[in-house]
This record gives structure tokens, C-alpha cells and sequence, in this order.
């Protein structure tokens, strides 16, 4: 699983939003935006990431970013999340993880003893010109917020 690092150009990706929108990477060219990939919308830890992102959308705006999220679930399931937690920001469908795969976020999980493939939850950071200014691999749900502030604000 090839991993993105600092400076690097970010995969690009054209993908359908919970409300049927195709939203693709060019479309934030002259902003900074914060790219998040979670395995499973209305899983505990997915629901954490998600409404700390919705909690925090005033100081991240102020800071100048957006907020994208990329999952492997359906455009449906996508938006019966930010219907019941009213996040309000593009919830992206890969279902065939071709764009996962680009970031280096799918590979090997293990639960309860069994291996099989998914996401990986992971951020990045990326730069007004599509370029790579932070990658957080393996990031806790919690930590995703503070780690891009930190980023904007060091």
C-alpha cells in the first residue's frame, strides 16, 4: 500500500456526494481542504470523526478549510448519515475503493481475529494546489480535527 507524503500531488477523484452531486478535487482548487476516508457511516468511531468535524466547521472555516469525507458506503447510506447527525458537508461514495486504494487507505483490517480488506481511517491535509500538506495514516477518530488545526496554526 503505496503511502502519500508531504508535497506529494493528490490523487484526484470524481465521486458522487450523499445528495447526487459529483464532487471532484479540482473543485476545491484555490482552497485548502481536509480529505477524510472512514470505513463505515453510523459506526461508532465514524460518528465520533464525523460530528467533531460538524462541531468544529466554524473554526476550520476560519482557518480557510473545508471538509470532504470518502467512505466505501452508497450515496443512500451516506445521506441517511448527514440526515441524522445534520453534518452538512460532502459524504463521498467509493464503492469499488479505487480512490481508498489511491491514498494508500485500503489494505488488511483485523477484527475479532478475522482479516479482510477496508478502510483504513486516514486524513489528509492538501494545499490550495492539490498538493499533499499533511497525511495522517491510522488516525484516531478524535484526532482528526486537532491534527489539521495544529497543521494550519504551527
Amino acid at each position: 500500500m503505496p503511502h502519500l507524503n508531504p508535497g506529494d500531488s493528490a490523487p484526484d477523484f470524481a465521486l458522487l456526494d450523499q445528495q447526487g452531486n459529483n464532487v471532484k478535487l479540482s473543485d476545491f482548487k484555490g482552497r485548502k481542504l481536509l480529505l477524510y476516508f472512514y470505513p463505515k457511516a453510523n459506526t461508532p468511531g465514524c460518528t465520533e470523526q464525523a460530528c467533531q468535524i460538524r462541531d468544529a466547521r466554524e473554526e476550520l472555516a476560519d482557518l480557510g478549510l473545508v471538509v470532504v469525507g470518502i467512505s466505501p458506503d452508497g450515496t443512500g447510506p451516506q445521506r441517511k448519515f448527514d440526515d441524522k447527525y445534520g453534518l452538512n458537508f460532502p459524504l463521498l461514495s467509493d464503492q469499488d475503493h479505487a480512490i481508498a486504494e489511491a491514498y494508500g487507505v485500503w489494505g488488511e483490517k483485523t477484527m475479532r481475529g478475522k482479516k479482510y480488506l477496508g478502510v483504513i481511517r486516514s486524513s489528509f491535509l492538501i494545499d490550495e494546489n492539490g498538493n499533499i500538506i499533511q497525511p495522517w495514516y491510522k488516525i484516531s477518530p478524535k484526532d482528526t480535527v486537532p491534527r489539521a488545526v495544529q497543521a494550519l496554526t504551527a
